[in-house]
Protein backbone atom coordinates (compact mmCIF):
# COMPACT_ATOMS: atom_id res chain seq x y z
CA UNK A 1 0.00 0.00 0.00
CA UNK A 2 1.43 3.92 -0.92
CA UNK A 3 2.33 6.25 1.96
CA UNK A 4 -0.55 8.19 0.76
CA UNK A 5 -2.99 5.48 0.85
CA UNK A 6 -1.44 4.59 4.79
CA UNK A 7 -2.04 8.48 5.65
CA UNK A 8 -5.72 8.28 4.35
CA UNK A 9 -6.65 4.87 6.10
CA UNK A 10 -4.84 6.31 9.62
CA UNK A 11 -6.65 9.61 9.63
CA UNK A 12 -10.39 7.78 8.63
CA UNK A 13 -9.61 5.56 12.28
CA UNK A 14 -8.44 8.41 14.36
CA UNK A 15 -11.31 10.03 13.09
CA UNK A 16 -13.77 7.92 15.69
CA UNK A 17 -11.69 6.70 18.33
CA UNK A 18 -14.64 4.98 19.84
CA UNK A 19 -14.73 2.50 17.79
CA UNK A 20 -13.42 -1.04 18.85
CA UNK A 21 -10.09 -0.79 16.73
CA UNK A 22 -6.91 -2.82 18.16
CA UNK A 23 -4.81 -0.02 19.95
CA UNK A 24 -1.82 -1.46 18.81
CA UNK A 25 -2.56 -0.28 15.34
CA UNK A 26 -3.06 3.24 16.94
CA UNK A 27 0.09 6.24 16.55
CA UNK A 28 1.61 6.89 19.71
CA UNK A 29 0.51 10.27 19.85
CA UNK A 30 -3.04 9.04 19.68
CA UNK A 31 -2.49 6.34 22.33
CA UNK A 32 -1.11 9.37 25.03
CA UNK A 33 -4.62 11.48 23.77
CA UNK A 34 -6.68 7.82 24.75
CA UNK A 35 -5.05 7.15 27.70
CA UNK A 36 -4.92 10.55 29.25
CA UNK A 37 -8.75 11.54 28.47
CA UNK A 38 -9.59 7.82 30.27
CA UNK A 39 -7.30 8.84 33.27
CA UNK A 40 -9.08 12.58 33.35
CA UNK A 41 -12.58 10.63 33.17
CA UNK A 42 -12.21 8.01 35.79
CA UNK A 43 -10.38 11.19 37.92
CA UNK A 44 -13.79 13.03 37.38
CA UNK A 45 -15.90 10.31 38.58
CA UNK A 46 -14.03 9.25 41.37
CA UNK A 47 -14.30 13.18 43.22
CA UNK A 48 -18.14 13.03 42.28
CA UNK A 49 -18.83 10.00 43.85
CA UNK A 50 -16.39 11.28 46.67
CA UNK A 51 -18.80 14.66 47.04
CA UNK A 52 -22.01 12.90 46.51
CA UNK A 53 -20.99 10.45 49.50
CA UNK A 54 -19.82 13.48 51.80
CA UNK A 55 -22.84 15.45 51.08
CA UNK A 56 -25.54 12.52 51.80
CA UNK A 57 -23.53 12.11 54.83
CA UNK A 58 -23.35 15.61 55.74
CA UNK A 59 -27.45 15.75 55.26
CA UNK A 60 -27.73 12.36 57.30
CA UNK A 61 -26.21 14.23 59.79
CA UNK A 62 -27.91 17.31 59.82
CA UNK A 63 -30.85 15.50 60.46
CA UNK A 64 -30.69 13.08 62.76
CA UNK A 65 -29.28 16.50 65.15
CA UNK A 66 -32.59 18.47 64.31
CA UNK A 67 -34.58 15.26 65.35
CA UNK A 68 -32.62 14.39 68.39
CA UNK A 69 -33.27 18.44 69.09
CA UNK A 70 -36.53 18.35 68.63
CA UNK A 71 -37.30 15.54 70.69
CA UNK A 72 -34.91 16.77 73.58
CA UNK A 73 -36.20 20.29 73.73
CA UNK A 74 -39.86 20.01 73.73
CA UNK A 75 -41.96 23.10 73.40
CA UNK A 76 -44.30 25.21 75.70
CA UNK A 77 -47.77 25.22 76.05
CA UNK A 78 -49.44 28.17 74.59
CA UNK A 79 -49.12 31.14 76.60
CA UNK A 80 -46.40 29.26 78.87
CA UNK A 81 -43.10 30.81 79.02
CA UNK A 82 -40.63 28.03 77.67
CA UNK A 83 -39.45 25.55 80.58
CA UNK A 84 -36.10 26.67 81.60
CA UNK A 85 -32.96 24.33 80.87
CA UNK A 86 -32.08 22.60 84.39
CA UNK A 87 -29.46 23.17 86.73
CA UNK A 88 -27.24 20.22 87.36
CA UNK A 89 -27.40 16.97 88.36
CA UNK A 90 -30.60 14.69 87.23
CA UNK A 91 -30.96 12.29 84.50
CA UNK A 92 -32.04 13.81 81.16
CA UNK A 93 -35.93 13.30 80.27
CA UNK A 94 -36.43 10.42 78.55
CA UNK A 95 -36.78 10.55 74.49
CA UNK A 96 -40.01 11.53 73.23
CA UNK A 97 -40.96 13.38 76.77
CA UNK A 98 -42.98 16.39 76.45
CA UNK A 99 -44.18 18.67 79.27
CA UNK A 100 -47.25 18.16 80.19
CA UNK A 101 -49.85 19.49 78.26
CA UNK A 102 -52.60 21.84 79.33
CA UNK A 103 -55.57 20.29 81.02
CA UNK A 104 -58.67 19.88 78.69
CA UNK A 105 -62.02 21.95 78.54
CA UNK A 106 -63.33 21.16 82.25
CA UNK A 107 -60.39 20.06 83.96
CA UNK A 108 -58.35 22.78 86.49
CA UNK A 109 -55.36 23.97 87.86
CA UNK A 110 -55.52 25.47 91.22
CA UNK A 111 -53.70 25.37 94.12
CA UNK A 112 -56.99 25.87 96.79
CA UNK A 113 -58.78 22.34 98.54
CA UNK A 114 -59.95 20.77 94.97
CA UNK A 115 -62.84 17.83 94.05
CA UNK A 116 -60.85 15.89 91.71
CA UNK A 117 -62.77 13.61 90.14
CA UNK A 118 -61.36 10.10 88.24
CA UNK A 119 -63.20 8.61 85.60
CA UNK A 120 -62.95 5.23 83.85
CA UNK A 121 -59.33 4.62 82.60
CA UNK A 122 -58.17 8.00 84.17
CA UNK A 123 -55.16 7.79 86.45
CA UNK A 124 -54.07 9.81 89.84
CA UNK A 125 -51.03 10.07 90.35
CA UNK A 126 -49.89 11.49 94.11
CA UNK A 127 -46.81 12.91 93.84
CA UNK A 128 -44.13 14.78 96.28
CA UNK A 129 -41.06 17.41 94.80
CA UNK A 130 -37.92 18.10 97.14
CA UNK A 131 -34.99 19.57 96.75
CA UNK A 132 -31.77 17.68 97.91
CA UNK A 133 -32.18 19.27 101.45
CA UNK A 134 -35.39 16.73 101.92
CA UNK A 135 -37.31 20.03 101.83
CA UNK A 136 -40.62 19.78 100.06
CA UNK A 137 -41.13 22.65 97.35
CA UNK A 138 -44.44 23.73 96.45
CA UNK A 139 -45.89 25.85 93.81
CA UNK A 140 -44.39 24.47 90.35
CA UNK A 141 -46.47 24.80 87.99
CA UNK A 142 -47.97 22.00 85.25
CA UNK A 143 -45.41 22.97 82.85
CA UNK A 144 -42.16 21.74 84.88
CA UNK A 145 -42.87 18.30 84.63
CA UNK A 146 -42.49 15.59 82.02
CA UNK A 147 -44.67 12.15 81.90
CA UNK A 148 -44.23 9.06 80.44
CA UNK A 149 -46.98 6.21 81.17
CA UNK A 150 -45.66 2.74 79.64
CA UNK A 151 -42.87 5.40 77.46
CA UNK A 152 -45.95 7.35 75.88
CA UNK A 153 -46.83 10.66 76.43
CA UNK A 154 -50.42 10.59 78.59
CA UNK A 155 -53.57 11.38 76.09
CA UNK A 156 -54.29 14.12 77.83
CA UNK A 157 -54.23 15.82 81.51
CA UNK A 158 -57.40 16.11 82.98
CA UNK A 159 -56.40 18.14 86.16
CA UNK A 160 -53.43 19.83 88.13
CA UNK A 161 -53.38 20.80 91.44
CA UNK A 162 -50.23 21.94 94.26
CA UNK A 163 -50.95 21.22 98.13
CA UNK A 164 -53.78 19.22 98.15
CA UNK A 165 -55.70 18.11 100.70
CA UNK A 166 -57.82 15.29 99.79
CA UNK A 167 -59.48 12.93 102.43
CA UNK A 168 -56.46 10.92 104.10
CA UNK A 169 -56.95 6.78 104.13
CA UNK A 170 -54.08 5.78 106.32
CA UNK A 171 -52.67 2.34 108.31
CA UNK A 172 -51.05 2.39 111.20
CA UNK A 173 -49.00 -0.94 110.82
CA UNK A 174 -46.99 -1.71 113.55
CA UNK A 175 -44.14 -4.71 114.48
CA UNK A 176 -45.19 -5.88 117.55
CA UNK A 177 -42.56 -8.71 117.57
CA UNK A 178 -40.32 -9.74 120.42
CA UNK A 179 -37.48 -7.90 118.46
CA UNK A 180 -38.47 -4.23 119.35
CA UNK A 181 -40.30 -4.91 122.90
CA UNK A 182 -37.96 -2.56 124.32
CA UNK A 183 -39.10 0.37 122.75
CA UNK A 184 -42.32 -0.06 122.21
CA UNK A 185 -44.13 1.60 124.29
CA UNK A 186 -42.65 4.56 122.92
CA UNK A 187 -43.53 3.47 119.44
CA UNK A 188 -47.56 3.58 120.41
CA UNK A 189 -47.08 7.32 121.89
CA UNK A 190 -45.65 8.34 118.96
CA UNK A 191 -48.18 6.94 116.79
CA UNK A 192 -50.63 8.46 119.04
CA UNK A 193 -49.10 11.58 118.60
CA UNK A 194 -49.13 11.21 114.77
CA UNK A 195 -53.04 10.54 114.28
CA UNK A 196 -54.21 12.99 116.62
CA UNK A 197 -51.79 15.64 114.14
CA UNK A 198 -52.71 14.49 110.78
CA UNK A 199 -56.12 13.35 110.82
CA UNK A 200 -58.16 16.56 110.83
CA UNK A 201 -61.07 16.51 108.28
CA UNK A 202 -63.78 14.63 108.84
CA UNK A 203 -63.25 12.63 105.70
CA UNK A 204 -59.94 10.83 107.04
CA UNK A 205 -59.48 7.64 108.04
CA UNK A 206 -57.50 5.08 109.47
CA UNK A 207 -56.81 2.07 111.03
CA UNK A 208 -54.55 0.21 113.42
CA UNK A 209 -52.57 -3.10 112.73
CA UNK A 210 -50.21 -4.83 114.67
CA UNK A 211 -47.93 -8.05 113.69
CA UNK A 212 -45.89 -10.46 114.90
CA UNK A 213 -46.31 -13.81 113.26
CA UNK A 214 -49.63 -12.66 111.97
CA UNK A 215 -51.36 -9.27 111.55
CA UNK A 216 -54.11 -8.16 113.33
CA UNK A 217 -56.20 -5.18 112.96
CA UNK A 218 -56.95 -3.47 116.25
CA UNK A 219 -58.73 -0.55 115.00
CA UNK A 220 -60.94 -0.55 112.12
CA UNK A 221 -61.65 2.50 109.60
CA UNK A 222 -62.50 5.39 111.92
CA UNK A 223 -61.50 8.94 112.74
CA UNK A 224 -61.98 8.23 115.84
CA UNK A 225 -58.97 9.20 118.02
CA UNK A 226 -60.38 7.22 121.18
CA UNK A 227 -60.87 4.58 119.42
CA UNK A 228 -57.77 4.68 117.47
CA UNK A 229 -55.50 5.42 120.39
CA UNK A 230 -57.18 2.32 122.32
CA UNK A 231 -56.06 -0.40 119.32
CA UNK A 232 -53.08 1.18 119.58
CA UNK A 233 -52.46 0.88 123.18
CA UNK A 234 -54.05 -3.03 122.86
CA UNK A 235 -50.83 -4.22 120.88
CA UNK A 236 -48.21 -6.58 123.03
CA UNK A 237 -45.35 -7.19 121.62
CA UNK A 238 -44.19 -10.98 121.31
CA UNK A 239 -43.62 -13.65 119.16
CA UNK A 240 -41.48 -13.89 115.36
CA UNK A 241 -42.27 -11.48 112.52
CA UNK A 242 -44.09 -11.41 109.11
CA UNK A 243 -43.54 -8.39 107.84
CA UNK A 244 -44.22 -9.05 103.69
CA UNK A 245 -47.35 -10.84 104.99
CA UNK A 246 -48.61 -7.87 107.10
CA UNK A 247 -48.00 -5.16 104.43
CA UNK A 248 -50.11 -7.46 102.29
CA UNK A 249 -52.85 -8.20 104.18
CA UNK A 250 -53.06 -4.24 104.54
CA UNK A 251 -53.47 -3.53 101.38
CA UNK A 252 -55.41 -6.29 100.05
CA UNK A 253 -58.14 -6.22 103.31
CA UNK A 254 -58.18 -2.58 104.10
CA UNK A 255 -56.64 -0.28 101.12
CA UNK A 256 -57.47 -2.06 97.94
CA UNK A 257 -61.35 -1.64 98.95
CA UNK A 258 -61.52 2.19 100.00
CA UNK A 259 -61.46 3.32 96.34
CA UNK A 260 -64.41 5.38 95.75
CA UNK A 261 -65.72 8.18 92.60
CA UNK A 262 -63.22 10.80 94.20
CA UNK A 263 -59.76 10.02 95.14
CA UNK A 264 -57.83 9.76 98.24
CA UNK A 265 -54.82 9.65 99.48
CA UNK A 266 -54.15 6.29 100.89
CA UNK A 267 -50.99 5.32 103.30
CA UNK A 268 -48.85 2.90 105.74
CA UNK A 269 -46.73 4.10 108.05
CA UNK A 270 -44.97 1.36 108.81
CA UNK A 271 -43.17 1.04 111.95
CA UNK A 272 -40.65 -1.74 112.36
CA UNK A 273 -36.49 -2.58 112.31
CA UNK A 274 -37.65 -4.08 108.59
CA UNK A 275 -36.60 -7.92 109.45
CA UNK A 276 -38.90 -10.61 108.52
CA UNK A 277 -38.73 -14.55 109.42
CA UNK A 278 -41.93 -15.80 109.16
CA UNK A 279 -43.93 -14.73 106.34
CA UNK A 280 -45.25 -17.04 103.32
CA UNK A 281 -45.42 -13.74 100.97
CA UNK A 282 -41.85 -12.74 99.46
CA UNK A 283 -41.17 -8.87 99.05
CA UNK A 284 -42.10 -8.57 95.57
CA UNK A 285 -45.43 -9.85 96.01
CA UNK A 286 -46.32 -7.12 98.89
CA UNK A 287 -44.69 -4.59 96.73
CA UNK A 288 -47.30 -5.31 93.80
CA UNK A 289 -50.28 -5.04 96.30
CA UNK A 290 -49.26 -1.61 96.98
CA UNK A 291 -49.29 -0.84 93.56
CA UNK A 292 -52.76 -2.62 93.02
CA UNK A 293 -54.00 -0.92 95.80
CA UNK A 294 -52.28 2.27 94.81
CA UNK A 295 -50.72 3.11 98.62
CA UNK A 296 -47.41 4.49 99.61
CA UNK A 297 -45.58 3.64 102.47
CA UNK A 298 -43.64 5.46 104.97
CA UNK A 299 -41.12 3.62 106.69
CA UNK A 300 -39.99 4.76 110.45
CA UNK A 301 -37.23 2.03 110.92
CA UNK A 302 -36.65 0.77 114.64
CA UNK A 303 -33.28 -0.09 114.17
CA UNK A 304 -30.88 2.40 116.07
CA UNK A 305 -27.83 0.86 115.51
CA UNK A 306 -25.05 3.38 113.63
CA UNK A 307 -25.23 0.45 110.59
CA UNK A 308 -27.91 0.02 108.27
CA UNK A 309 -28.77 -3.62 108.30
CA UNK A 310 -30.36 -5.76 106.23
CA UNK A 311 -34.08 -4.58 107.54
CA UNK A 312 -33.21 -0.59 106.37
CA UNK A 313 -33.03 -2.36 102.90
CA UNK A 314 -36.15 -4.17 102.71
CA UNK A 315 -37.97 -1.05 104.41
CA UNK A 316 -36.30 1.41 102.16
CA UNK A 317 -37.37 -0.75 99.13
CA UNK A 318 -40.64 -0.71 100.07
CA UNK A 319 -41.24 2.82 100.54
CA UNK A 320 -39.02 3.71 96.87
CA UNK A 321 -40.84 1.29 95.09
CA UNK A 322 -44.47 2.72 96.10
CA UNK A 323 -42.96 6.45 96.08
CA UNK A 324 -42.71 7.00 99.79
CA UNK A 325 -39.59 7.49 101.76
CA UNK A 326 -37.88 5.35 104.53
CA UNK A 327 -36.88 7.79 107.62
CA UNK A 328 -34.09 6.79 110.09
CA UNK A 329 -34.32 8.31 113.30
CA UNK A 330 -31.22 8.25 115.42
CA UNK A 331 -32.55 7.82 118.40
CA UNK A 332 -36.49 6.13 120.30
CA UNK A 333 -37.04 9.75 121.08
CA UNK A 334 -36.54 11.09 117.77
CA UNK A 335 -39.33 9.15 116.60
CA UNK A 336 -41.90 11.75 116.61
CA UNK A 337 -39.63 13.69 114.27
CA UNK A 338 -40.27 11.33 111.84
CA UNK A 339 -43.94 11.72 112.29
CA UNK A 340 -43.51 15.23 111.84
CA UNK A 341 -41.76 15.16 108.82
CA UNK A 342 -44.60 12.69 107.37
CA UNK A 343 -47.45 14.86 108.28
CA UNK A 344 -45.70 17.58 106.53
CA UNK A 345 -45.45 15.27 103.44
CA UNK A 346 -48.94 14.26 102.74
CA UNK A 347 -49.77 18.18 103.02
CA UNK A 348 -47.40 19.16 100.85
CA UNK A 349 -48.12 16.81 97.82
CA UNK A 350 -49.30 17.46 94.38
CA UNK A 351 -52.30 15.16 92.61
CA UNK A 352 -52.47 14.95 88.70
CA UNK A 353 -55.05 13.02 86.78
CA UNK A 354 -54.64 11.79 83.23
CA UNK A 355 -56.11 9.60 80.71
CA UNK A 356 -52.93 7.46 78.83
CA UNK A 357 -52.40 6.91 75.44
CA UNK A 358 -53.70 3.27 73.83
CA UNK A 359 -54.89 2.45 77.63
CA UNK A 360 -56.88 -1.12 77.50
CA UNK A 361 -57.55 -2.64 80.97
CA UNK A 362 -55.54 -6.02 80.17
CA UNK A 363 -54.35 -5.73 83.68
CA UNK A 364 -50.78 -5.32 82.82
CA UNK A 365 -48.30 -3.45 84.66
CA UNK A 366 -47.24 -0.05 83.49
CA UNK A 367 -44.87 2.25 84.66
CA UNK A 368 -44.73 5.91 85.35
CA UNK A 369 -41.61 8.35 84.57
CA UNK A 370 -42.61 11.54 86.42
CA UNK A 371 -39.36 14.15 86.15
CA UNK A 372 -39.16 17.83 87.12
CA UNK A 373 -37.20 19.98 84.74
CA UNK A 374 -35.40 21.71 87.49
CA UNK A 375 -32.81 19.36 88.24
CA UNK A 376 -32.33 20.48 91.94
CA UNK A 377 -35.58 19.17 92.26
CA UNK A 378 -36.82 15.05 92.86
CA UNK A 379 -39.88 14.02 92.16
CA UNK A 380 -41.16 10.95 94.44
CA UNK A 381 -43.99 9.09 92.70
CA UNK A 382 -45.22 5.28 92.40
CA UNK A 383 -43.21 3.56 89.80
CA UNK A 384 -46.19 2.24 88.19
CA UNK A 385 -49.66 0.55 88.57
CA UNK A 386 -51.81 -1.83 86.93
CA UNK A 387 -54.35 -1.78 84.38
CA UNK A 388 -57.56 -2.65 85.53
CA UNK A 389 -59.53 0.16 85.14
CA UNK A 390 -62.01 1.12 87.43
Amino acid sequence: MSAGCRRTRLATLTKVPGMSIPTAHWPAQRLLEYELMNTQRSTLQSTASARLRRLSSLAFAVAFACSAAFAQQPAPAAGAPAAQPPAQSAPQAAPGAAPLAAPGPGSNTDTGTPTIHVGVNEVSLIFTVTDKHGHYIANLGQNDFTLLDDQKAPERVNSFHQQINLPLRVGIVIDASTSIRSRFQFEQQSATEFLLDVLKAKSDRAFVMGFDVTPTVTADWTNDQDALETGINKLQPGGGTALYDAVYVACRDKLLGSRGPEPVRKAIILISDGDDNQSRVYLPEAIKECERAETIIYAISTNWTPSRGPGDKILQQLAEETGGEVFFPPSVEEMAASFKNIEEELRSQYALVYTPADFTTNGAYRTIYLYCYDRRYTVRAKKGYFATGR
